[in-house]
């Protein structure tokens, strides 16, 4: 076997067990590098006044009535905050843990709110800690609180002992740790039980700003302005965020009213003027399609707004509502693929990976030049990844799980089999591609598809959140079939990066790779990957005639918001043509992503606390013969040999589907 076989054999190895680890984005996770920010301090060691809150029923009572015999917890919430949500079956498991040591829990709503729909969200997320109301602002003022969510802990003697965060769950807002170090809540309540200063008395709390008016002054928003939502602001929000910040999609919250912008507009200022939002990692800009970015003006309109008070305008200069596509984006499939029965997902614990198998039971081969992802419950489904199976090895691993003995503790429950990230197999037959919240199903081009075997089954793995409450899911998949002649099989390519090993308290480990196109070939996708100690991933691309061009470059990798990067004219790949990839690593303790404290070494593998270093390209080849066999790699370690006739030759006759 030549050197080139046996590259080939392992980087086909390779590619199967990475494209079962692609990991796509989580959509909308607002907030950048890490700041160090300084925990708020004031009120500590202080007997906090008594104030009168409302309960859901409408009495008022004073907080005092509401303490511990040992210990009062106060929550600050929001139901409109993702963050806070979050946290509600933490506190529940904490007040019945301190329950019967005199510590009582609430939670506190900053300003009035309509208590039958509050009263619904609770019992949505099964929450059993009470909840009062602060329509005055009279906690939020006496605790100088800041955020939702943020605790305090008052002693029997109702001085104020910790404030701050619940837990280092979030390094930032909306951006959760690989895992959890340390339950600042927990630890502060315990010691001052036992009647101990608390060791970390404040800490830092993530979350959403609570807004409350001047004393003295109604929290009324200026009417008028040189900018107003309806007329100027609305239309940026329809065309740039709305089909992802709108009820029931990826988002965390929705845009669509005016209370929503304004709430969530100082953020929207901040995260449109740094360049985070709308999310476009790559500084390529007219290079591919569906390009996310604000113009001059729309920065400007949205920064003015925001400066001016957010006036509101009158609401009769509003554009239309757009009408978003409810049903399937290109018509009904072909062939409409469903999970068998609901998939169960837990409230709270490590995010879900679950493997589907979806049967297809077709007697032919087939060419399927779109695939598109319904799922049952949005709000959960962070990505999925289709891969095919022949052999029935998924069925066998699915009935397996199906006869496990199940402890009472489980929670998740449903068809399929659990994974941390691979499929518990090779997938040597294929895969389908993948899809994330947010994307445009684009069908390939005609003449082009991607095999689909008779009798394949479909693997999907889809990898659930948890959002904090239990949460049902039955996803389908749709499949359209090429209509046409197929001359090219679309085929995923792949650019490897040399990594072994990243050394620990490393902030800048550098990692090349090199490949050579091996015969013609068009391009059409740019898909990047990396883990969690991904800084900076750039590939470029190096001409035959040596003119050199860019093909990706993120400065600012985000293990959270990866993507498949589609041309907007696919790019032609002359034999010879010299791939380079270079990536950055932080394996340090700045990076607050990094799994491990201390860091240690970290070595290529599929799990998501190990690295990888790839770029996927999604091609077809120019010659007929590397599409009658499955060739995901097309490239290979040296310059392909310029032998005569296999250069630059092309035969478009139509393709027989063929295993």
């Amino acid at each position: 076997m030549s050197a080139l076989e046996r590259y080939t054999v392992r980087a086909c190895i390779f590619l199967a067990l990475c494209m079962i680890a692609l990991v796509a984005y989580v959509p909308y996770t607002w907030g950048g590098a890490e700041k160090k920010e300084t925990p708020v301090v004031s009120r500590l060691g202080e007997r906090i006044a008594d104030v009168r809150l409302k309960t859901l029923d409408g009495d008022v009572r004073s907080l005092s009535a509401h303490k511990g015999k040992r210990a009062t917890v106060i929550v600050f919430f929001s139901p409109e905050c993702p963050m806070a949500n979050a946290y509600l079956p933490v506190l529940g498991d904490l007040a019945r843990r301190f329950a019967a040591e005199g510590v009582a829990f609430f939670l506190v709503h900053p300003g009035p709110v309509e208590a039958k729909s509050l009263t619904a969200h609770l019992r949505a997320y099964d929450t059993r800690v009470p909840l009062l109301v602060d329509e005055a602002y009279a906690a939020v003022r006496a605790l100088d609180a800041r955020v939702t969510p943020e605790a305090f802990v008052l002693d029997g003697e109702g001085v104020l002992r910790y404030r701050g965060r619940i837990d280092d769950g979030y390094w930032a807002r909306l951006r959760t740790r690989p895992q959890i170090s340390r339950e600042d809540l927990r630890v502060a309540l315990e010691e001052v039980l036992a009647g101990k200063p608390v060791s970390v008395a404040s800490t830092v709390a993530y979350g959403c700003t609570i807004e409350k008016p001047a004393d003295g002054k109604e929290d009324t928003p200026a009417r008028q302005g040189p900018v107003t939502f309806y007329r100027d602001i609305v239309p940026i929000l329809q065309n740039k965020c709305q089909s992802c910040h709108r009820p029931g999609e990826v988002a965390p919250f929705s845009l669509v009213t005016y209370e929503q912008a304004r709430r969530w507009g100082k953020d929207i200022k901040e995260f449109t003027q740094n360049g985070q939002m709308p999310p476009w990692k790559p500084v390529q800009r007219g290079m591919y399609v569906n390009e996310r970015s604000l113009s001059p003006r729309e920065l400007d309109l949205l920064a003015r707004w925001v400066d001016a008070g957010m006036p509101a305008g009158d609401p009769a200069q509003a554009p239309p509502a757009p009408r978003f596509t409810s049903g399937w984006q290109l018509g009904e499939p072909d062939l409409v693929l469903e999970m068998p029965e609901e998939m169960v997902i837990g409230p709270t614990g490590r995010d879900l990976f679950r493997c589907f198998v979806f049967p297809t039971h077709l007697p032919e081969d087939k060419f399927v030049r779109a695939v598109e992802v319904r799922p049952g419950n949005p709000r959960v489904v962070h990505h999925t990844v289709h891969l095919l199976d022949t052999r029935g090895v998924a069925r066998r691993l699915e009935e397996a799980e199906r006869k496990r003995p199940k402890s009472s503790d489980e929670v998740d429950r449903g068809p399929g089999y659990s994974t941390r990230m691979g499929v518990g197999f090779i997938p040597l037959d294929g895969e389908l591609g993948g899809w994330a919240p947010g994307l445009l199903i684009r069908p390939m081009p005609p003449g082009v598809g991607y095999l689909l075997p008779k009798g394949a089954d479909i693997v999907v793995q889809i990898h659930y959140h948890r959002t904090g409450k239990l949460e049902r899911d039955r996803t389908r998949i749709g499949l359209y079939f090429a209509d046409g002649p197929v001359t090219h099989r679309y085929l995923s390519a792949v650019l490897a990066g040399l990594l072994l090993a990243i050394p620990a308290n490393n902030d800048h480990f550098v990692v090349r790779g090199r490949a050579y196109a091996h015969e013609d070939l068009t391009l059409y996708t740019v898909f990047p990957h990396m883990h969690l100690l991904g800084k900076s991933i750039r590939c470029t691309v190096t001409f035959p005639d040596g003119s050199q061009k860019e093909l990706i470059n993120i400065p600012r990798w985000d293990y959270l918001w990866q993507e498949m990067y589609f041309l907007n004219e696919p790019m032609h790949i002359p034999t010879g043509t010299r791939f380079d990839l270079e990536a950055v690593y932080d394996n340090s303790e700045n990076n607050p992503l990094n799994p491990n404290s201390p860091p240690k070494p970290v070595r290529l593998g599929q799990q998501t606390t190990d690295e990888m270093c790839f770029v996927f390209l999604g091609v077809t080849s120019d010659r007929v013969g590397a599409q009658k066999g499955f060739r995901p790699v097309l490239f290979g370690p040296a310059p392909p040999r310029q032998a005569r006739g296999e250069t630059g030759q092309s035969d478009k006759q139509p393709m027989k589907p063929k295993n």
